[in-house]
């Protein structure tokens, strides 16, 4: 089961998305595939700061939001946000807060973040990350 970055979810929204994310994507059943509210956020964030970011925001909430199952934040995941946070600035290798939730929230619900930050998520320990792009 797993967790689609944010990343993943603008990739498919692109004129030419990567092809092996989609076709990764379409060899997955549709109740294996979540993604956090942290990255409905940065999505609307994201079409917020375009000029067209009504015309955007319907194209999210028609061919992206209904193909994955959108999890909330609640006080387990922010108890272990809260733990990895500790660990990563520990170490001296901190990332966005916004990676660290939906991080936690792959560990809570033992979930593989599907991303091509790699680098990022790599540092939260105990974390499956894979990336499905090809380029």
């Amino acid at each position: 089961m797993y967790l689609l970055d944010t990343n993943v979810l603008s990739e498919v929204l692109r004129k030419r998305p990567d092809a092996e994310l989609l076709a990764r994507l379409g060899a997955q059943a549709a109740a294996t595939l979540f993604t956090s509210c942290i990255s409905v956020m940065e999505l609307r964030h994201g079409a917020a700061r375009r000029p067209d970011h009504g015309a955007l925001w319907r194209r999210i909430e028609r061919e992206v939001l209904p193909r994955v199952q959108v999890l909330g934040l609640g006080v387990e995941e922010a108890l272990v946000a809260g733990e990895v946070q500790a660990q990563l600035w520990a170490m001296g290798r901190l990332i966005d807060v916004e990676d660290v939730l939906i991080g936690a929230t792959a560990l809570v619900r033992r979930l593989t973040v599907v991303t091509n930050n790699i680098s990022h998520f790599a540092r939260i320990p105990n974390l499956r990350v894979v990336d499905w792009m090809g380029g």
